[in-house]
Order: structure tokens, then sequence, then C-alpha cells
């Protein structure tokens, strides 16, 4: 009997009873689930309801304790006693971080709103003071204290909150004085929402004065649920057919706050399409598990072919590897003699390749450290040759004036080379983790300006800082670097500034800002850059035409920008002169959105070398 006659007769009757049994598997199943559909829907959306009222009545008694425990502390209590609206809304603060709620709030005696807080609680930004929110506040406080026992809710810009209140007394409950009352509540929010529609997979939504304060539906559903609120509340608990844009869900609604001011609803739906998919899914198990008895009978087969074609699919894995940088992975040693061979002559290209890339590496590496030691002998040279012959000349000096002269020229050959070594060392060190501050780019513009007024290259060249006037550049930054970054390219600009054909050198800073970025350009009226070096200019040791220097100033400015989340560009060079752009981002990321707000002067100003 030959291979592929006994392949169909094993074949033939395994479809065959596979073929039968996923049919009846498929039409008992499917004929009970739709019988279950209904009961099942029904089913989740009152335990959908149950686990909310729990959670809710664990979350009003948690209220209800930390508002006791609030009102009883000595420090409220003595703040309260200050009566001052302005200091018992400064003092909050502290009490509302202490709480960890969404909502606090401090009244006086007759419900008057003296603090009032929402939102991510302990950020002073968050505090309320609008008039509409306080006197909603009061009503609410005036109309739950003539109800204890009823559920309190309130919305304030949008949010719905669920709150507690306690008195504040001055001595005991009994005989003392009332001095006011303290609020907290939490947030009746999107994670809520959330949790309770996975707690029985269903949709929640969570209404409030025909408001949709918290929704797990989507916005085209949330205002047709808008639409239809109220039909469902004539039945409450009572599951009802809904249609929300052509998509069809049984639902039920609960009222949280009978009677209540805020008229707060939550609404649990079930969509009929979740039941569909399901039993689309069933459908395609029973379809996959009959396919899968059909393969039985080839898995013989399908396991020869596998001793050639699992080698080649590794084989390929290696290729794969091997193109994302991994010379390591482990290559085929078993199947087909040429599939052996084949992967045995890839390991050995493999091998190669690696030793030649080790040998690019190093021959890289060694280049580049034999352009910085010709670069930093060359200068660390030029300024020990100045030191040496001026410290002869000194001693033979004869006037003052001269010997000022020669001192000056020995300070200037030491402080270029602070620079140089101050150079290499920030270039050996970029890429360490920055030291983040909410720093003006303006007021480092104006420290760099500064420091460029001693330096020799600045010398009769006029630098001018542009600003809108009254406009501030904050943003996250480390601003030793960032100083550095905007030295650099203004003392670069200042050496082409030297060679302008229509003297005198002029070098323009400008800054300007997005919502997101500050952008600073310095723009010189130099000869402009050699087209040699455009294609390299930010490479470290890359410097044309310069009498100093190992050409790292561009390098450094374009890596601190990079670590910044920004870039430093050339916008333009020609004749007419060369424009630089550096860019960062406001705010760096891993910081806090804090803003901080700086008064300064008019910053245009200029500074003649």
């Amino acid at each position: 009997m030959s291979p592929m006659r006994m392949r169909v007769m094993l074949l033939v009757p395994l479809l065959l009873v596979s073929v039968g049994l996923t049919a009846a598997s498929l039409l008992v199943v499917r004929s009970r689930m739709q019988k279950q559909i209904a009961d099942t829907l029904a089913s989740d959306l009152t335990h959908s309801v149950a686990t909310f009222q729990n959670l809710q009545h664990q979350r009003r008694e948690m209220l209800f304790r930390e508002a006791a425990l609030l009102a009883d502390l000595p420090s409220l209590k003595a703040l309260m006693t200050t009566r001052d609206q302005r200091t018992i809304e400064d003092g909050g603060q502290e009490f509302w971080k202490v709480s960890g709620t969404d909502l606090f709030a401090l009244t006086a005696s007759d419900g008057k709103v003296l603090a009032l807080y929402s939102g991510s609680h302990g950020s002073a930004s968050d505090a309320i003071g609008l008039p509409f929110a306080q006197n909603r506040m009061r009503q609410l406080l005036q109309i739950y204290l003539r109800r204890e026992n009823m559920p309190r809710f309130v919305l304030l810009d949008g949010r719905l909150y669920e709150f507690s209140f306690e008195p504040v007394y001055f001595g005991s409950h009994v005989g003392g004085q009332l001095l006011g009352y303290v609020v907290i509540g939490y947030a009746i929010d999107q994670n809520l929402a959330r949790q309770v529609s996975e707690a029985a997979a269903a949709e929640v939504a969570f209404l409030s004065e025909g408001v949709v304060a918290a929704s797990t539906l989507n916005p085209r559903h949330q205002q047709q649920l808008r639409t239809n609120a109220q039909t469902l509340l004539h039945a409450p608990m009572q599951a009802a057919d809904l249609w929300l844009n052509d998509e069809h869900f049984t639902a039920v609604a609960l009222e949280l706050s009978p009677g209540g001011p805020d008229g707060v609803q939550l609404v649990v739906l079930k969509s009929f399409a979740q039941q569909d998919q399901l039993s689309r899914r069933l459908n395609r198990l029973f379809a996959t598990l009959g396919a899968i008895a059909l393969l039985v009978g080839g898995l013989l087969s399908l396991w020869i072919s596998k001793t050639v074609t699992h080698p080649l699919e590794t084989l390929a894995s290696g290729v794969r590897a091997l193109g994302t940088g991994d010379y390591d992975y482990r290559l085929p040693q078993t199947g087909a003699q040429e599939v052996r061979e084949l992967s045995s002559a890839f390991g050995r290209m493999r091998d190669e390749m690696r030793s030649a890339q080790r040998e690019l590496i190093e021959s890289e590496r060694l280049a580049t450290i034999g352009r910085m030691a010709s670069s930093v002998s060359h200068d660390l040279r030029h300024y020990l040759a100045a030191v040496y012959a001026n410290a002869e000349f000194l001693s033979t000096a004869n006037s003052d004036e001269e010997k000022a002269d020669l001192l000056s020229d020995i300070r200037l050959a030491v402080n270029g080379m602070t620079d140089l070594i101050e150079s290499l060392l920030m270039f050996s060190r970029t890429g360490r983790v920055l030291q983040l501050t909410h720093e003006s780019l303006l007021l480092l513009v104006e420290k760099a300006v500064a420091l460029l007024s001693n330096h020799p290259e600045a010398a009769g060249i006029r630098i001018q800082v542009e600003a809108r006037s009254g406009e501030e550049f904050d943003a996250w930054a480390d601003a030793r670097k960032m100083q550095r970054a905007i030295y650099n390219l203004a003392l670069n600009a200042c050496q082409a500034a030297r060679h302008s054909s229509m003297p005198p050198g002029c070098v323009t800073i400008s800054l300007s800002q997005t919502e997101d970025k500050i952008q600073i350009q310095v723009i010189d009226n130099g000869p402009g850059i050699a087209p040699a070096i455009r294609a390299n200019l930010f490479e470290p040791f890359v410097s044309e035409g310069k009498e100093g220097g190992v050409g790292l100033g561009l390098t450094l400015a374009h890596r601190i920008a990079d670590e910044h989340g920004g870039a430093v560009t050339l916008e333009h060079s020609g004749p007419e002169g060369t424009s630089f752009l550096l860019t960062i981002k406001k705010a760096a990321p891993g910081t806090p959105a804090i803003r901080t707000s700086f008064v300064r002067k008019s910053h245009v100003g200029t500074l003649n070398g």
C-alpha cells in the first residue's frame, strides 16, 4: 500500500467523524446559548449594581471616618478659630494633602465655603475659588444638614464627587462652639467606572443633572444615553432594551441619591454584541477543533518535512539576528546534510564579519584619539609657549605697564588652556544624567554673553540679544550644560564675525517660543562656513580657519541640545553670514508639570566687545 493511499484511508474516516461531532456540538451549544443570553445579561446587570452598592457603602463609611478624624485634629480647629478666609484657604492645603481625597472644603458654621479644593490632591493649582462652585457647595450643605442619612453628591466643574462632612467644634461636641464643617470627598471618575465595569463585564455610566460624569461608553453612545436615561428610571432595577447608535443593549438604572438635588444615576449596560461575539468565538473554537482533528492524520508527513524545514527556519532566524547585530544566535546543527553545510558556511562568514567589525571599530577609535591628540597638543603647545615666553619677559620687564600687558597675555593663555580642558571634560561626560532645574533660557543667554565680553575673540564684536519684552522663556534644563551650549554657539559666531567682509562684526541672538518649545537663533555676519566641513560640522575635532580650539564647540552644543530633547541645526550659511538654531523642549521627559513665573525687565540689549 502506498503512503498516499494509507494517508487517505486514515484521513477520510477521521474527517467524517470530526465533521459530524463538530456540527452536532455547534447546534447544541448554539441553541442553549440563545436561551441563556437573556438570563445571563440580566444576572450580570444585577451583579454590577450590587458590586457598586457594596463599593459605595465602603467608600461612604471610609469618608465618614476620615471626616471625623480630620474634625478632631487640634491643628485644624486652631485654623478654623482664625475665621479669616484667606488664612483658612492657605492653611487648608496641608490638610487636603493629609486627607488624600479628591475633594476638600472648609466652611463656616453657616455653611459659607471658606476653602475649596478639588482634583489631584496636594496641588495648590487645583484650589477652586469660583463663586458658582462655592455657592453650589453651600446650598448642598444646607440641604444635606437637614437630611443626614441621604447619600451626598456634588457636581463641580463637570466632575462628580461623593462627599461627607463633619462639624468642627471648639471644645466638646456637646457644649463646645461650632466653628464650621470639614468636607471631604472622592471623585466618581473613569477609574471607578472601569472598576465597576471590569467587575461585572458590563458598560457603566454615572449621570448627574443630565451630564455624563464618568462612563466606559464611547462619546457617541454617551450622547444618546443622556436622551434615554429618564426612560430607564421609570422602571428602576429592571432590565430594559436600549438602542444606542444602532447597537442593542440591555440596561438597568439606579438612582444613587433618591430625592437628592443633583439627581445622580448609575446606568449599567450590557451589549448583545458581546454575547454574539462570544457565540461566534465558540463557533470558531469548535471549527478549529474539527480542523485540528483533521490534521492529526497528516502529522506523520509533517514530521518528515520538519527535518528539513525546521533547520532552515532556524537558519533564517540566525540571518535576521545577524541583521540586528546579534552574532551569538545559535545556528542549527541538525537536519539534512545540505542544511548542515549551509549552516556551517554561514557561521564562518558570521565570525569573519564580527572580526572585521571589531577591527573597524578599533581603527575608528584610534583615529579619533589621534585627531584629538593632534588638536589638543597643538593648542596646548601654543598656550604653553605663550605662558613661557611672557613669563620670561616678565622677569626683565621694567615698567608696571609692560608687566600688566605680559600678565594679561599669560592670563589669556591660561584661560585658553582652561577652556580647552573644560571642553574635553564636558565632551567626555555627555550622555550622563542631567541635573534638571526650572531655568530661564533668557537669563542663561545673558550670562553666556557676559562671559563672552572678556573673551579676546569677542573683542570689537557687537552682540545683540533680542527677545519679546515681558515674555518668559522658561524650561526644564541643566543650567551649566545649557549655558555652555549657548556660549559655544555665540563664541563660534564671534569667531566668524571677526572675518566679516563688512565690518564691524555683528552677532545677533534672538529667542522665540511655541507652546512646547523654545528656539534660540544665533546669527553672524561672517563669511560663512567652508563647504568642505558642512557635512561633518557637528562631528568632534572638525574645524577650519581658526587659530585656536579643537573643534568641539558645535559638537558639545549639538549633544547638549540632544540630551534636552532638542537639536542644533544649521539654517543657512553664505557670504552674507551664518545662522544656527538651537531648539529644546520646555518640559523635559520625566519632570513634573510645575510652572514657575519669573519677573524681568526688557532683555533686549547690545554688548560691544
